[in-house]
């Protein structure tokens, strides 16, 4: 029973990925727009940030999506498939959950947030 209720779910994410990708694309909203000099001063500020994601969760999806919305170049790792990005997530974030930011500090600590409203929160308070 519990194999056909894996499959079964497995079957409904087959169908249910690429609907969402599609739906994700079609409804990302244009960036903010800055002067060269104001996107090289957030450019530089998004050097310290990675996003650990997968690629059809629905809350990093949204982050993203926020991520587009302020028009930041973050580097956006896939914990999903990528295993030294899920073990560096689980070494330093100390759990596999994702959307998280890791966020490097200049003085060389690592702030791992997690939960997508309050990395929004985050990202909207820092460049809003």
């Amino acid at each position: 029973m519990r194999i056909l209720i894996r499959y079964f779910f497995r079957g409904v994410r087959l169908v249910l990925a690429p609907v969402m990708l599609i739906s994700e694309k079609l409804s990302t909203p244009k960036s903010v727009e800055r002067t060269p000099d104001e996107q090289a001063t957030v450019d530089q500020a998004c050097q310290s940030l990675a996003l650990y994601q997968f690629r059809t969760c629905p809350f990093c999806i949204k982050v993203r999506k926020e991520i587009a919305r302020l028009g930041l170049n973050i580097e956006t790792r896939d914990a999903q498939l990528d295993p030294a990005h899920k073990q560096a997530l689980q070494e330093g974030g100390g759990k596999v959950k994702v959307p998280c930011l890791k966020i490097s500090h200049e003085d060389g600590r690592q702030e791992w947030l997690y939960e997508s409203d309050a990395i929004n929160h985050w990202l909207h308070q820092r460049f809003g």
